[in-house]
């Protein structure tokens, strides 16, 4: 019988914080917050953290982390270059609460700190650069048009991405969300040569 791990303290003190941000920024999430809801005492958070920043990078590096997984999961996934970017857009998402990287773009105290801002624009420059490296394979294969460039589609393809979620947060709806990703794979035509070649098997959604 295998018995389930319990999380140790310093790690619900990360995941309290990925949560807290998420919802309330940086200024809104106080020490005291996080512990209570991390289910921890004052001594033990700073017995694992020198405080409030330290705790806050090793929460948005996480976050960062867990996001490139997910992206990179779908990217390198089964399918043609188009599906799989249509698989990473129209995955799952909570979006009426936003990205949790894209959202802390939005928070001063974050952008301010260039500790903290650098895995937020890292993430971004990585995902963008992903996107690309994709975009190019279907460029590569004759699947995309000539004309089309790589680097500058995947920049929109970012840019898309996060304003959907501003879209939809002000509408709370998301429908906005997926309007704006149905416009822009819309915007991803096959190449003429690329119409009557056999399509691979379209990965399911997560």
């Amino acid at each position: 019988m295998t018995v389930p791990s319990v999380p140790g303290t310093a790690d619900r003190l990360i995941e309290s914080t990925r949560e807290l941000l998420w919802e309330r920024g940086y200024t809104g999430t106080s020490p005291r917050a996080i512990q209570q809801r991390a289910g921890a005492g004052q001594g033990s958070m700073y017995h694992h953290f020198a405080g409030k920043p330290e705790l806050a990078l090793a929460a948005i590096t996480r976050t960062a982390q867990e996001l490139r997984a997910v992206a990179e999961e779908l990217l390198a996934g089964p399918g043609t270059a188009v599906e799989r970017v249509t698989a990473y857009l129209r995955r799952e998402r909570e979006v009426l609460r936003g990205c949790p990287v894209g959202r802390l773009t939005q928070d001063p105290d974050v952008m301010a700190d260039p500790v903290l801002r650098a895995p937020v624009e890292e993430t971004l420059g990585w995902l963008r650069g992903r996107l690309a490296e994709v975009l190019a394979e279907g460029l590569a294969s004759g699947e995309l048009p000539p004309h089309l460039d790589p680097d500058a589609t995947a920049a929109t393809v970012v840019a898309v991405l996060q304003g959907g979620y501003v879209l939809a947060r002000a509408a709370d709806d998301p429908g906005p969300f997926d309007r704006a990703v149905t416009g822009l794979l819309a915007l991803l035509p096959p190449s003429p040569a690329a119409v009557s070649l056999p399509r691979s098997r379209k990965p399911p959604q997560p």
